[in-house]
């Protein structure tokens, strides 16, 4: 079900069950973490610089797989708050920049992993949502943040109450996701995105992920932002890659960054 894969500093962390369009059940989760604990232990010993999260057939992943769940006896706050909930922090706190790729139904458990992606490269196919209704249930996995965040109230109940489904060209119009791509070239533009990030400054970038989730799950204002922006600052002038930026700029050639301190 899921596939890891490592080639020159760069993962691919793949759903592979194309026939399920890549719905995810508690031992595929599992999977999922284990696959990440992996990338954990290869980003702290430097040979994990950038990661793309993909998925393969029809679709990126059209949520949970709910094909055997019986709603007499599901404990759905276990699996949301037990085990969806940790991954997706886990995913967000990777210490690498992360790429993801949407194409298809890309809903539920699917929506959640793009949001906790840094970086998401959309299909023109790809569909973004709320279909629950149909099923009795509600939108998860932070969905009802992004959709309010990005859209409002009015748009965000909307989706929800009507089931619509946004194209990929919306989403990424609407602010939602980063850029869309005709569908036979989101993952090269994806993997050429990733293999870049890799051989670039990737400690600045992690600096500047975990200062985008601080403003995002504490609200910094301004000047509390400018004085996180300054000790990150600070932080990285003790590393090498710091360093080769500015030999490299002096030079005036291309810099060569290790991503190590």
């Amino acid at each position: 079900m899921i596939r890891f894969e490592v080639d020159g500093g760069v993962a691919e962390l793949v759903l592979d069950a194309p026939d399920k369009l890549n719905a995810l059940d508690e031992g595929a989760l599992g999977e999922f973490a284990a696959a990440l604990a992996e990338a954990e232990r290869l980003a702290d010993a430097g040979e994990l610089r950038a990661l793309v999260l993909r998925g393969e057939g029809r679709a990126f992943c059209a949520g949970r797989d709910i094909s055997r769940v019986d709603p007499r006896e599901d404990d759905v706050e276990g699996y949301l708050g037990g085990l969806v909930e940790p991954l997706l922090q886990r995913l967000a706190g990777l210490p690498v920049p992360t790429f993801a790729v949407a194409h298809g139904a890309c809903l539920g458990v699917g929506l959640g992993l793009l949001i906790a992606s840094d970086i998401v490269y959309v299909a023109d196919t790809a569909k973004f949502g709320s279909p629950f209704a149909a099923l009795g249930a509600t939108l998860d996995s932070g969905g009802h943040a992004l959709f309010f965040e990005r859209l409002g109230a009015h748009r965000t109940m909307d989706l929800i109450v009507t089931g619509r489904l946004m194209t990929g060209e919306e989403a990424v119009a609407a602010g939602l996701f980063s850029r869309v791509f005709p569908a036979e070239e989101v993952l090269g533009a994806t993997r050429e995105a990733a293999r870049a990030a890799a051989s670039g400054a990737t400690l600045a970038f992690v600096a500047s992920k975990r200062l985008i989730a601080a403003l995002r799950d504490e609200r910094l204002g301004l000047w509390a932002s400018m004085a996180e922006e300054n000790r990150a600052q600070a932080a990285l002038c003790d590393t090498a890659d710091y360093r080769e930026g500015f030999a490299a700029f002096q030079q005036k050639r291309r810099p060569e960054f290790t991503g190590r301190a």
